[in-house]
């Protein structure tokens, strides 16, 4: 079985995640599958099945405040590991310090603040993706 590219969704809090799914599927459900973790150690074995299945990951949205790796640690650590797929933090607490860090060494391709709007979510990561599909 194929599978579709893939956008990862990773925060602490599973409401979160289960609304950014719903909106997303409201977007793409038919070009797209969704994947979710609630936390950065997660989301590494995720990557890792995903990768050994040869399973694309167009975009990472990650929140900063989980327990373990802080989300613009693992933004630029995934900048390493996987520099084709885009990354997107989503916030509602990050300090000053750590979205420099998410800009400068992550390269981040944007930084949302919760509450968030949809369309600024998709917008972000229409900018963040390099899938055709998802235009």
């Amino acid at each position: 079985m194929i599978r579709r590219s893939v956008i990862l969704l990773v925060d602490d809090e599973k409401t979160v995640l289960d609304s950014l799914s719903e909106q997303l599927r409201r977007f793409w459900s038919s070009v797209v599958e969704f994947e979710t973790a609630e936390s950065a150690e997660e989301a590494w074995e995720l990557l890792r099945e995903l990768a050994e299945a040869r399973v694309e990951v167009a975009v990472v949205v990650s929140d900063w405040l989980m327990p373990g790796q802080r989300g613009d640690e693992f933004l630029a650590q995934l900048r390493l590991a996987y520099p084709h797929t885009g990354r997107i933090m989503l916030t509602g607490q990050a300090d000053p310090l750590a979205l420099e860090r998410v800009r400068s060494e992550a390269s981040a391709h944007r930084i949302l603040f919760k509450p968030w709007q949809p369309e600024e979510l998709r917008d972000a990561i229409l900018q963040a993706s390099t899938m055709e599909t998802l235009v």
